[in-house]
């Protein structure tokens, strides 16, 4: 673990991957093991296949709601355990129950909603939320602009708070508001400003550079955190553990891993979190990661 620059792609990885006898990978999703138009190629389809086979745990760590998990597992045929809202809900990606869901108190999205509106004005809210039933949903203010509208929200009103209450809110959500006051930010300018206001109360981060979204977390929620938890569960120290990532909602579980890769097209923050440095989704990377993890322990075996 270290927080220097990543170095450059070599072979330096592998030697990484098999110095730590790593027996567990932890992968993000969207720009990492996924391409640009979200889909996977047989190499990786066929890595994740050996590695069921051969019992070796990958751990799908992602931003994603658990209702936009489904599309990924009919791509890559994977099953296990996924963490998915940036670390706030671990699920069974077979039965798609939710083993584990940490929300934000709901004084403390009253109180970091309160301070956001007066402290970065132009600002428009959602949640992610987990229903009784133990589904997710999402809500958002009228003002908030709806870039997915694929995942239309179940509520809309004026005031998230009355979005917020009586649910378990996993994530808040912080989105410019189309030519308002705040639309000049850019994603890592207005994650600086969030966390400069709230970040004794919450743990805010962003996943995508081109949209000025933050996503806004209860204060021990990371993926860092929730890949620790599943780790220990199964037996697995963390210097045995590999993370590949590329966004600042990466940084805690590249940081937390016995090695932490970023993919080549990382954010620099994942870069600089990074152990070294690992081809993107269009090159296979997390596959190549898995490969080696797989070989090693062959060879340990033998």
């Amino acid at each position: 673990m270290t927080s220097s620059p990543a170095r450059r792609i070599d072979a330096g990885w592998r030697s990484l991957v098999a110095g730590a006898g790593v027996r567990m990978v932890a992968t993000d999703l969207d720009g990492t093991l996924l391409r640009r138009d979200h889909t996977v190629s047989e190499r990786t389809v066929g890595a994740l296949a050996r590695a069921r086979a051969e019992g070796f745990p990958v751990v799908f760590v992602t931003g994603r709601p658990p209702r936009w998990v489904p599309p990924v597992l009919e791509a890559t045929g994977h099953s296990g355990i996924g963490v998915c809202a940036n670390g706030a809900i671990v699920l069974d990606l077979e039965t798609h129950e939710l083993l584990e869901v940490h929300p934000i108190a709901p004084d403390v999205v009253g109180e970091v909603v309160g301070i956001l509106r007066d402290s970065v004005p132009g600002l428009a809210f959602g949640v992610e939320y987990v229903r009784p039933d133990g589904t997710t949903a999402f809500a958002h203010e009228t003002a908030y602009r709806v870039v997915f509208p694929d995942d239309p929200a179940v509520l809309v009103a004026d005031d998230v708070l009355d979005l917020a209450d009586g649910v378990d809110v996993v994530k808040v959500l912080a989105r410019v508001e189309l030519d308002g006051p705040a639309a000049h930010h850019d994603a890592d300018t207005l994650l600086d400003l969030t966390l400069a206001h709230v970040r004794h109360l919450v743990n805010p981060t962003h996943s995508v550079s081109s949209d000025v979204l933050i996503e806004i977390g209860a204060a021990e929620v990371s993926k860092g955190a929730a890949l620790e938890r599943q780790a220990a569960r199964l037996g697995i120290p963390v210097a045995a553990v590999a993370a590949v990532g590329d966004m600042p909602n990466d940084v805690p579980m590249l940081q937390w891993a016995g090695v932490g890769l970023a993919v080549e097209t990382a954010h620099p923050a994942a870069l600089a979190a990074a152990d070294a440095l690992v081809p993107g989704p269009a090159d296979d990377g997390v596959a190549q990661v898995v490969e080696a993890a797989l070989d090693g322990l062959g060879a340990r075996r033998r």
